[in-house]
């Protein structure tokens, strides 16, 4: 469980810096092996993040409300702050924008 925090933190650290990019544009970041491919749009004031983890095909949806991240990664509800996602950011390659 430890790990999958750690790594859905790092995504959305990557993701929650996209804020102010064209919606529906697909981006995505490796890390840890895995590449993320994800959309962010705007929805009453929240960034939206929807996306996939490959090889493994999960998907995940996060909700960016002021400095809380929360949603589900893999059928797997998360939540945390913000703050937390910036420091697990290190190892991450962006592979498009």
């Amino acid at each position: 469980m430890r790990t999958t925090f750690k790594i859905i933190a790092a995504a959305a650290a990557a993701l929650t810096s996209t804020i102010g990019m064209a919606a529906d544009e697909k981006q995505s970041f490796v890390h840890e092996g895995s590449t993320y491919v994800y959309t962010t749009t705007q929805d009453a004031g929240r960034q939206v993040i929807d996306g996939r983890r490959y090889p493994s095909g999960q998907k995940f949806h996060l909700i960016v409300r002021g400095n809380r991240v929360s949603g589900v990664s893999g059928g797997v509800p998360v939540t945390f702050k913000t703050a937390e996602a910036t420091g697990a950011a290190g190892g991450i390659a962006s592979v498009t924008r």
